[in-house]
């Protein structure tokens, strides 16, 4: 499953998702686990950007002494019942990820090699989320989401990728027709209806590598 994507640069985000946005946000252009990064949802004046984190359980708030696991994604199937998603899905707290691509591992040639993913078009998306508030031991408030999966088995493009064998899993990529639907979906069961695969053919997908950092060589005194 994923644990990696581009996000949405900042001003693109407004006009793609009608949403409003306070001045003074900024994030990373690839998000990794415990990263904050951009997330929409339905605020009491219509679709807000905030900033969270990226797992539904930051690791700061994994208690002491607990073996460290991750809530970067959820399963369609039991997010209802796991207690790291199941309160806040079924208050339907839904969002949306933006993002211009993901990556996930391909083994085609007989090694893990990284791929990105995205539209056709290059356009950029969203992906179907689920966000929590936390109370920091400062006072303040913050907040952090995990990213709503479903089986890709029979999927043409998203069954190329994780390891032979391993079960097949895809992001859900919300349509933008559906964008404030998703939003204002107040019942979780009826936001299952919104879980499903995306067309392969608006998809495209690419082989791209980390580049390999050259260790820094000494010219005449000099690092480069």
């Amino acid at each position: 499953m994923c644990t990696n994507y581009n996000a949405t640069p900042r001003d693109r985000l407004p006009p793609i998702f009608k949403a409003m946005m306070p001045n003074g946000l900024d994030w990373p252009n690839e998000i990794y686990n415990d990263y904050d990064a951009p997330i929409i949802r339905r605020g009491a004046d219509g679709n807000e950007v905030i900033l969270a984190t990226y797992a539904m359980v930051p690791k700061r708030h994994i208690p002491p002494g607990v073996k460290k696991f991750s809530t970067m994604n959820a399963r369609a199937e039991t997010i209802g019942q796991k207690p790291s998603f199941a309160k806040c899905w079924r208050a339907a707290q839904l969002c949306l990820i933006p993002m211009e691509s993901f990556y996930e591992p391909c083994y085609e040639t007989g090694a893990a090699v990284r791929w990105s993913i995205g539209m056709a078009d290059q356009a950029s998306f969203a992906v179907a989320g689920l966000w929590r508030a936390w109370h920091e031991s400062d006072g303040s408030t913050a907040h952090s989401f995990t990213q709503i999966t479903v089986n890709a088995d029979d999927h043409p493009l998203m069954k190329r990728f994780h390891k032979p064998g391993n079960e097949k899993r895809s992001l859900v990529i919300v349509p933008d027709s559906e964008y404030d639907d998703w939003l204002e979906c107040h019942d979780p069961e009826r936001a299952r209806s919104y879980l499903q695969l995306y067309p392969a053919e608006l998809m495209a997908a690419r082989p791209a590598p980390k580049p390999t950092k050259e260790k820094n060589v000494e010219v005449n005194g000099s690092l480069f």
